[in-house]
């Protein structure tokens, strides 16, 4: 990690207290973020859920340029010479949050047509479309998710196009928007779900596939002149060149099974529809969503392949239990398949609401190691960066959450959250309305 110099920022170090947690503050930069060099920071007298080796009572994490420089017990980690010393005593301390699918960046008010850029609607296949392209870093959602815990996401266009294009992996801070990408082309979004199909069908604009069996036979033609493309750029040298094609040039990692596809499928039928296509051009994927497949889990454990589960806050369908989709994650992991929770979009699915719908998954039955690793290390690992990001390890980023109870439960407050290493400001539009309104609130609005 380099050191960031801005002698001016040290200059303008505070203090501030947050619910008796003593941390030091940079100034607020863009998007709300410190501006502040990475200190050594050390957290002592938590509790620490490391996610990766279990749980130590009265630990000591150290932070130092912006990585993870010691995790242990006071007797085993030595807290360096000036070292600012946070006591996280009372408190439990564990590694960020990362939200498997967002549209963060994507848009900012849902009816300003002018602030989303969640789906390039003018065709269907478009995997050489890149998030990062549209991604807007200045919006006042990221701190809001920021703030309680949540230091990760992968951001993905919406599910209403097959292909719609490739997927980001972000951390909610960054001075401007190039530092917050640490994977551009994380995954490539691909969608077998009725969002896609109901464009096409009734009520829809008639240009796209309308049916299951359109989808598929889309895809698969898509695939098809992909792999012709490519052996056309393998030819005869001494030819014409073939003339560059973005959209299946985009696919050709995928084909190759360097990327990952994230695939998502609502219904059984839909899993092994598009799961044959997968197997058919030897797609690496992540299956996505499987809101309604509970038909068909066994199968889905067959692949041996992760799976997302998101959102968790949806109403079962007339044949299904009440507790159909809370219980998935826990069915899923019972038949031994790697499970990662999202939020899976906007509304009630914000990215803040991550843990809670891991605590949900608990109260269905997911044990609780399970759930936390859901939401941390699991998704990185998918995601290719499980050796940088997920847990309370040495030599990964210092993505750390200081909060003044259990992470999955409504009750607890986020204290503190650092983010490669820097203490960000505790700060959103959503705290500064209600630290503006609060007092005329409780004072009765007397002028």
């Amino acid at each position: 990690m380099t050191m960031r110099n801005s002698a001016t920022a040290l200059l303008g170090l505070a203090v501030m207290a947050t619910c008796g947690l003593a941390v030091a503050q940079a100034p607020v930069g863009p998007n709300l973020t410190s501006t502040a060099d990475e200190q050594t920071i050390a957290i002592i007298g938590g509790k620490l859920l490391t996610v990766s080796h279990g749980t130590i009572e009265n630990g000591t994490v150290i932070l130092q340029y912006g990585k993870i420089a010691a995790v242990g017990t006071p007797a085993t980690v030595k807290i360096p010479t000036g070292a600012t010393i946070i006591d996280a005593k009372g408190k439990t301390v564990y590694p960020g949050l990362f939200d498997s699918e967002s549209h963060l960046g994507l848009f900012e008010v849902g009816s300003d047509a002018n602030a989303r850029d969640l789906v390039e609607t003018a065709d269907e296949i478009e995997p050489q479309m890149h998030v990062y392209d549209a991604f807007h870093a200045e919006t006042e959602r990221i701190p809001v998710q920021r703030i309680n815990g949540v230091t990760n996401a992968l951001i993905s266009p919406e599910p209403a196009d097959s292909l719609p294009g490739q997927d980001s992996v972000i951390q909610l801070y960054g001075r401007d928007r190039d530092e917050m990408f640490i994977s551009k082309d994380a995954a490539l979004s691909m969608n077998f779900m009725g969002d896609v199909r109901r464009r096409g069908g009734p009520g829809g604009g008639g240009k796209f596939p309308g049916t299951r069996m359109g989808v598929a036979s889309q895809l698969r033609q898509t695939f098809l002149d992909a792999q012709a493309y490519e052996a056309s750029l393998k030819g005869d040298k001494k030819g014409p060149a073939p003339k560059r094609d973005l959209k299946l040039e985009a696919l050709l990692p995928y084909l190759h099974g360097e990327k990952l596809v994230v695939l998502s499928c609502e219904e059984g039928y839909e899993v092994e529809v598009a799961m044959g296509i997968a197997k058919e051009f030897h797609l690496k994927v992540a299956l996505n969503h499987l809101t309604h497949t509970q038909d068909v889990l066994d199968k889905i454990a067959s692949y041996h392949v992760p799976v997302i589960v998101g959102p968790i806050y949806d109403a079962p369908m007339a044949n299904e239990r009440y507790d159909a989709v809370f219980s998935l994650p826990a069915e899923l992991a019972k038949r031994g398949v790697t499970v990662a929770i999202s939020t899976g979009g906007e509304g009630m699915a914000d990215s803040r609401n991550l843990p809670y719908a891991a605590g949900y998954a608990v109260a269905y039955g997911l044990p609780y190691d399970e759930a936390l690793k859901s939401i941390t290390l699991t998704p990185a690992t998918i995601f290719g960066l499980g050796d940088k990001l997920g847990s309370l390890d040495v030599g990964k980023t210092a993505n750390v959450v200081i909060a003044n109870g259990d992470p999955l439960d409504v009750r607890t407050n986020v204290e503190q959250v650092f983010i490669d290493g820097i203490a960000v400001p505790m700060v959103s539009r959503q705290t500064k309305l209600r630290d503006e309104y609060a007092p005329l609130v409780k004072g009765g609005m007397k002028q």
